[in-house]
C-alpha cells in the first residue's frame, strides 16, 4: 500500500497526517516526526511518499472554527469489533461535551468494560478526526493523551469556548 505523509502548522504545534490511496486517514498527531505517525499503526505502509492529503483542508477548518469540519472525513483502522465499534463511538462524542471513561463505555453498551474503552481510546491512531481526546477520567481529570496532556486541554477549551459561543 501506498501512503501520503504531510505535516501542517496550527496552533498546538505540527500535525502530521498519513493517509491512503482512498485518502482516508490512517494516522494523524501532534507531531513533525513521521516515524512517530508510523508507529500508530499496527501495519506501516510499504511506500510512504511526502504530499498533500485532502484532510488537510479539514484540519484547517477545525483550527479556524469549524469543529464539525472533521466529522466527514473518512478514517480507516484495523481493530476487533470492540474496537471499531468504540472508534465510531467516539466519532460520535459532540465537541464541547466530553464523556468520561465510564460513560463512555456505557455508550459502548459495556458499563463494566471501564479498561477497554481506555484502551480503545490508547490505540486509536487517526487522533483528532477519531476524537479520543473527547474521553477524561472520572471527575473531569485530562487523564493520558498519545500527544500530551497539554494538546489535549488546548483541544478541549477550544471546543468548549466554541460550544459556548453559540
Amino acid at each position: 500500500m501506498t501512503a501520503t505523509i504531510e505535516t501542517l502548522e496550527t496552533p498546538d504545534g505540527a500535525f502530521t497526517l498519513l493517509v491512503d490511496e482512498r485518502q482516508r486517514v490512517l494516522a494523524s498527531g501532534w507531531t513533525a516526526d513521521p516515524d512517530a505517525i508510523l508507529a500508530r499503526l499496527r501495519e506501516a505502509p510499504s511506500d510512504v511518499r511526502e504530499g498533500e492529503t485532502d484532510a488537510a483542508a479539514a484540519v484547517r477548518a477545525y483550527y479556524a472554527g469549524d469543529l464539525a469540519a472533521i466529522d466527514d472525513v473518512a478514517v480507516h483502522q484495523n481493530g476487533t469489533e470492540l474496537q471499531r465499534a468504540g472508534w465510531a463511538a467516539l466519532r460520535r462524542i459532540a465537541p464541547g461535551a466530553p464523556l468520561t471513561y465510564a460513560e463512555f463505555a456505557v455508550a459502548l453498551g459495556s458499563p463494566n468494560s471501564v479498561r477497554a474503552a481506555a484502551s480503545i481510546c490508547a490505540r486509536n491512531a487517526p487522533a483528532l478526526f477519531v476524537p479520543c481526546h473527547r474521553v477524561l477520567r472520572t471527575g473531569g481529570a485530562l487523564g493520558g493523551f498519545a500527544w500530551g496532556v497539554d494538546v489535549k486541554r488546548s483541544l478541549l477549551a477550544r471546543e468548549s469556548a466554541a460550544r459556548n459561543a453559540r
